[in-house]
């Protein structure tokens, strides 16, 4: 039995020296809270989180293998074919931060043009951290985390590539309330996000829903919130720290106002009326027709004006933020401004 061991010892050792490890990625980064700039109509809710896992910019994802190989958009690429070289990618909200575990999306070129003028895309991960075997040569990585990106050029010789991009990456949550908190139905407000670049205005993400975590590059954005469609807008400038999530409400002064021309106080909606709203200014805000329109409109003072069976009528009312409620304009001589031709 012994010297049966003996021989079989070098078999053993072959198998063993031939064992793989299967490398996975593990990040960890638990981002803390910046204080959003307010601006009267805006309050800060940034606070910490107890725990990573309740923690909404948290980049700890489950174990996951290692992408061997990425996606090849020719042939010859993308896959071990021939000399190939590893280049492993990593990237990071901060310089000293955690690896991000997970919502990156990654894409590599040549870094020669092909004969339409593009450069060709050889490969794509999404995840975390990634691994591409390529051919040697010069490439472009473009490393995109939400609406921040970041591209660089790396050469690819003989030996294996390990790049760490910093993404400067923040996350901005954003909500909207009535007055002081009166709730606000989700699908009736939207947020538009704006940056500057060398002095426009340029547009970052558009009809963004409340309480959505938006991922983007740090620096001072501009929040514009519409809520109802009309007038009922807000602007605010928040500022996104690298690594930490800006939260912010914003406080809209408006209500719902439901237009009716009756007869008489409490009487039935006239139908087939065309309604104008109009600023004391005279500028028209809005207009419709029908029984008993409803609008969202900013406080404020209004007059409106109702045509039915060719004549018109004339009303005001008072718009008191919170305060949703009708607006009867009532259908008699007293009202009539004028009478339409036939």
């Amino acid at each position: 039995m012994a010297d049966g061991c003996e021989r079989s010892d070098p078999v053993l050792r072959r198998a063993a020296a031939s064992l793989l490890a299967v490398a996975t990625l593990l990040a960890a980064a638990l981002p803390t809270f910046a204080e959003p700039t307010a601006g009267g109509y805006v309050v800060p809710r940034a606070r910490p989180s107890p725990d990573a896992a309740a923690d909404p910019l948290s980049t700890t994802p489950p174990p996951q293998t290692a992408v061997p190989y990425a996606p090849a958009a020719t042939s010859d690429t993308g896959r071990p074919a021939g000399r190939e070289v590893p280049l492993y990618l990593v990237a990071k909200l901060t310089e000293d931060g955690e690896p991000i575990g997970s919502g990156m999306t990654w894409r590599v070129f040549r870094a020669m043009a092909d004969e339409t003028g593009k450069l060709p895309l050889v490969g794509t991960a999404v995840g975390g951290d990634a691994e591409f075997r390529l051919k040697p040569g010069t490439y472009f990585i473009h490393a995109a985390f939400g609406k921040a990106g970041s591209t660089r050029r790396v050469d690819l010789m003989d030996e294996v590539v390990t790049e760490t991009v910093v993404m400067n990456a923040g996350g901005l949550k954003l909500e909207a309330v009535i007055d002081e908190d009166l709730p606000i139905d989700p699908a009736a407000v939207e947020f538009d996000v704006l940056a500057t670049v060398a002095g426009e205005r340029v547009l970052v993400a558009e009809k963004v829903e409340p309480s959505t975590i938006l991922r983007v590059a740090a620096g001072t954005y501009q929040v514009v919130s519409r809520y109802g469609g009309v007038n009922a807008v807000l602007r605010a400038d928040l500022e996104v720290q690298p690594g930490k999530l800006t939260e912010a409400v914003l406080h809209h002064q408006a209500a719902e106002v439901t237009l009716k021309l009756v007869a008489e106080p409490g009487g039935e909606a006239l139908a087939n009326t065309h309604w104008s709203v109009l600023s004391l200014g005279g500028d028209v805000v809005v207009e419709d027709i029908g029984a008993f329109p409803s609008f969202v409109l900013a406080e404020g003072e209004y007059a409106v004006v109702a045509k039915n069976a060719n004549r018109v009528y004339n009303g005001a009312f008072h718009v008191e933020a919170g305060l949703n409620r009708d607006v009867e304009v009532i259908a008699k001589d007293e009202t009539v401004t004028d009478r339409l031709d036939e």
